[in-house]
């Protein structure tokens, strides 16, 4: 494969709140609970590294598709990315990021580290030679939003935002309109992503982009189908060196009153909602499948290997 990705996507789950299911794949499962606290939602950039350190050790060098589990921890691709480059020596620009997400990732955040603010640091990643964030149908790229949004990325025409229903012309004041694209619809932005990205690619999938109706979320949703994930997977398949995806659903309620503060303020749900435990179980059914159905489609489109199920505590 062009991308130099192993034709193996059997899933490695790096398990901080049990939430990604069984998928029946012959998984791979990292017992990470104990951090969960201390990473979750976000951290400062010293227990991310600590945390690098300690996932780094357990990696395999041959890994399939990594789930990370909820999208609490979508900052957790900049760390695979930062191990994906080092084991493979990624020369300068060889790669493209690309984000399936609803919401940018590109946000500002004072403490450190957090899933809505990771993006910044990966399109500063010498091997990456552009991110592109697609689906975005949050506010978060629009006008009311643009301060919150970090400048850096875009000034180095690293950054692309693809949209469906809602605008960042903004960049346009910065001379940058060409890397913000809205569509009308997902079927349009899909289509006019096909031929997009470059000849190496690591995709990363964050299940909130998909509708409610496919699969609910935690977080506020996106207007993808599951149709439209299997369209970006198969025109990236032949270039794929890496796969991850969150988005599945947990409750936790945190120690931190930090932490407590800044996920009311993004509008998660929590546990202490009428009846929350019950429809998180049944939510998280609906993720189960949909993670198989990507599995598979990974597989189909670019080989897979059998593998033994095991657990690293």
């Amino acid at each position: 494969m062009s991308g130099s990705c192993p034709p193996d996507f059997v899933p490695l789950i790096l398990d901080f709140d049990a939430s990604v299911l069984p998928l029946g794949r012959g998984e791979t499962r990292f017992d990470l609970g104990g951090w969960q606290e201390a990473v979750r939602f976000g951290c400062g950039h010293r227990t991310f590294a600590r945390l690098e350190d300690h996932i780094g050790s357990m990696l395999p060098r041959e890994r399939g598709c990594v789930f990370l589990g909820s999208g609490d921890f979508h900052h957790l691709t900049l760390l695979l990315l930062r191990r994906l480059a080092k084991e493979r020596a990624l020369p300068a620009a060889s790669m493209d990021l690309v984000v399936c997400d609803n919401h940018p990732d590109n946000m500002r955040y004072f403490f450190g580290l957090h899933c809505g603010s990771w993006v910044r640091h990966a399109a500063a990643l010498d091997c990456v030679r552009a991110v592109h964030i697609i689906g975005i149908h949050s506010p978060d790229i629009t006008l009311p939003h643009a301060w919150e949004n970090y400048l850096s990325p875009f000034v180095r025409n690293k950054l692309h935002y693809w949209s469906v229903g809602v605008s960042a012309a903004w960049l346009g004041i910065l001379g940058r309109a060409a890397l913000a694209r809205r569509f009308d619809s997902a079927d349009a932005l899909v289509s006019a992503f096909a031929s997009a990205p470059g000849e190496s690619v690591y995709l990363s999938i964050d299940k909130d982009v998909l509708s409610p109706r496919a699969a609910p979320s935690t977080w506020d949703q996106g207007v993808f189908e599951p149709e439209h994930l299997d369209a970006i997977i198969r025109a990236c398949a032949e270039r794929l060196c890496g796969v991850d995806v969150c988005g599945d659903v947990s409750h936790y309620a945190y120690r931190s009153p930090l932490k407590r503060f800044l996920s009311r303020l993004d509008g998660l749900r929590g546990p202490d909602e009428p009846g929350a435990p019950r429809l998180f179980e049944s939510m998280r059914e609906r993720h189960r499948e949909i993670n198989q159905r990507l599995l598979s489609l990974l597989s189909s489109s670019t080989g897979s290997r059998a593998a033994t199920p095991t657990t690293f505590v």
